[in-house]
Order: structure tokens, then sequence, then C-alpha cells
């Protein structure tokens, strides 16, 4: 008998035949059987495309599930957060307020509200004003904002700018001055003031020698006694700005309010961790620059309408011609006043002290 062949031409042997017959004629459960031509065709196509001989016909692979990893990554970081609030909780805190820590914008007009508290924190030596709201705002002259120059009474806008900067310029010479806070007559500002005006003269001749409730030097400048106090650092922390309107006999009238924030230490103190105390003083100056056609002055001088303060920190008691800062047990002593935020610019500027022997104290310095 011949031999059978394949669809692809192959042939069977003659042995592998007459196994297949005489096992069919058995009936043997595992006897090959013969192909389908539907079955031998779907071979013949696998054979010639190689590509797909890896899958099964009509077959399902199912995707491989995804990795989830995103919930592990994220718990290990939250444990790895309390891990460093744990050991070092004062690092966060410093974190977090140096991100709010921006520059304070230049202060145009009489804010609405006291600035947010800032995280409690204590000053050091090399960050004297860490902890408060001074620690955003200007140094020195820079927190004082000058407005633009315009025409007014008998001055130009270029007079009126010279006199705004002049104005500015004796708020630092009597409140920035270096040797003015280390008790130094302060000559360059008094040099600013019309020698003419009688009442301030007289104030000036007397306040430097026996200082008293009227003549007392702090109503226009800042003084420290070296031999009781030090200042921290060479920076003093302002805010405020000037502003200005014509006055009396077509004057121009600039208006002054600044708050000062001076960071000291006892003269004596000589460690990292000396108590730093923070005076504040809030000054409101209204000056007149005069015409000289009307009032008798000096070119490049003004008088003093007004002068008002408001100070905390500084202390309490008959005047002695400085700020006097609490340290220790005399600070605890004078924490029977009234209170009051010395960093809200939102109200008027006060009269000084309060009367009587009774002290303002700070709610925050």
């Amino acid at each position: 008998m011949g031999a059978g062949t394949e669809p692809d031409g192959s042939s069977r042997s003659d042995e592998e035949w007459e196994r297949f017959l005489r096992e069919s004629v058995a009936g043997a459960a595992d006897a090959p059987k013969e192909p389908s031509a539907r079955a031998r065709d779907v071979a013949k196509r696998l054979r010639a495309e190689p590509g797909r001989g890896s899958e099964g016909w009509r077959s399902y692979t199912p995707a491989r599930p995804k990795r989830r990893t995103g919930w592990y990554v994220v718990g290990l970081l939250a444990s790895l957060v309390l891990l460093v609030v744990a050991l070092a909780p004062g690092w966060i805190v410093d974190l977090f307020a140096g991100a709010d820590s921006q520059p304070s914008a230049a202060e145009t007009a009489r804010p609405t509200e006291a600035p947010p508290a800032d995280a409690a924190q204590r000053p050091t030596m090399e960050e004297p004003f860490r902890g408060s709201p001074a620690a955003r705002w200007a140094s020195g002259a820079a927190g004082i904002t000058v407005p633009k120059a315009r025409a007014v009474g008998w001055m130009s806008a270029a007079e009126v700018e010279r006199a705004l900067a002049s104005s500015r310029d004796f708020l630092v010479e009597s409140g920035l001055d270096r040797g003015v806070l280390r008790g130094e007559r302060p000559e360059k500002a008094i040099a600013l003031i019309n020698p003419h005006q009688k009442d301030v003269q007289d104030l000036l001749k007397t306040a430097f020698r026996t200082p008293s409730e009227k003549s007392d030097p702090l109503l226009l400048f800042s003084r420290f006694q070296p031999s009781r106090t030090h200042l921290v650092g060479d920076v003093v922390k302002t805010r405020g700005r000037l502003t200005y309107r014509e006055g009396k006999r077509g004057a121009l009238q600039v208006t002054a309010d600044v708050t000062f924030v001076y960071p000291v230490t006892r003269a004596d103190a000589g460690g990292d961790d000396d108590e730093i105390v923070r005076t504040i003083v809030r000054r409101e100056l209204v000056l007149s620059w005069d015409d000289p056609d009307k009032v008798i002055t000096e070119p490049g001088t003004f008088s003093i309408v007004s002068y008002k303060y408001d100070m905390t920190n500084g202390g309490c008691g008959a005047p002695t011609g400085y700020f006097t800062p609490p340290f220790g047990t005399d600070r605890r002593a004078d924490e029977s006043g009234t209170e009051v935020d010395p960093y809200d610019r939102s109200g008027p500027v006060g009269q000084g002290e309060s009367s009587g022997d009774e002290c303002r104290r700070a709610t925050r310095s």
C-alpha cells in the first residue's frame, strides 16, 4: 500500500501508515487520529507565519498586574517626616517661619489691621528680630516711605522733593544715628530745626541737662545709656511713611508716622544666651516748611508743629533722658500696665507712656 501524503507534500513512511491502520481498527484510546481538512489547513497557515507560532489560536493573554508601589512610597515619606518632627521640632518651625518671611511691601497708607502673629521664637544675637513682624520690615531709612513730590503752596515740586528728603533725614539723625542711640547729642538733627522757634529751642536747652516730663529728649530723639544698655547688631528695623499737604500761610506741612524697633541687651552681656529685649517706639511728627516771606525761619530748616510717641519696653518712672529697657525681674514687674500691640499701626499714635506710674505692656515684642 502506498504511503499517505501530508498537505504540504511530505509523505508518511510505510511503517507509520500500517501502524495507523492497525490501531484504528483496534480502537486504541491513544491512537493517532487523522487530522481533519480544517486542522491541516490551519497548521499549514501557522507554519507559513512563524511569528504567530508562539500564541495559541483564539487564545487570550491577561495583562500583567501593575505593581502598587505608590502607597508604599507615600507611607515611607510620611514616616520620615514624623521622625524629623519628633527629633528636631525647632528646625521645622524655622523652616515654615522662613517660608513666611518675605519682606513686607512698603507702607503707602495707614494699615487697616495689625500684622499677623508670628511663630513664638526666641531672638538671638545673630537674629535679634526673630519671631516678630519686624523681621520682615526694611532696615533703617529704607523702611520710611517717601511719596512722590508735587508743587504745594509756596514750593515747587523740586523744592517739595528736597523738603521731603530733609524730613526723612531728621528721622534718620534722631532715631537711627548710632552715636545718638548711644547717648550723644543729636547735633545734625537739631540743625534741621528752625532756630527761631522759641518753644522747641527752650526744650532743647534743658532736656539734655535736666530731663523732665515736659523737657525730655525722648520726645524727639531715641537714646540709650551705654553704661546700662547695649544695642544688638547694626540694624534698626523701621516701618512708616511721610505724607504732606498745604499748611498755614501756604507752608508745606509734612507728617511722619514711623515705628522703630531697637533690639538691646544688658551692657555687661557677653554670651549667646543673654536676654534680648526689643524696645519699640512709634513716633508721629508734624513739620512745617514755612514760606520765609511770611514766617521767620532759616533756609533748609522746619518748625515743629507737634510731636507724640508710643513706647513699649523702654522703661517707666521719672525721666532720665534715656530709654531704660527692663531686663529679668524688672521686666516682670512691668507686666501690670495697659496692654498694647506695638506693631499695630492701624490706629492713631498716643502720647507716650500711660499716666502715673503705669507702664504700657507689650502683648508681643
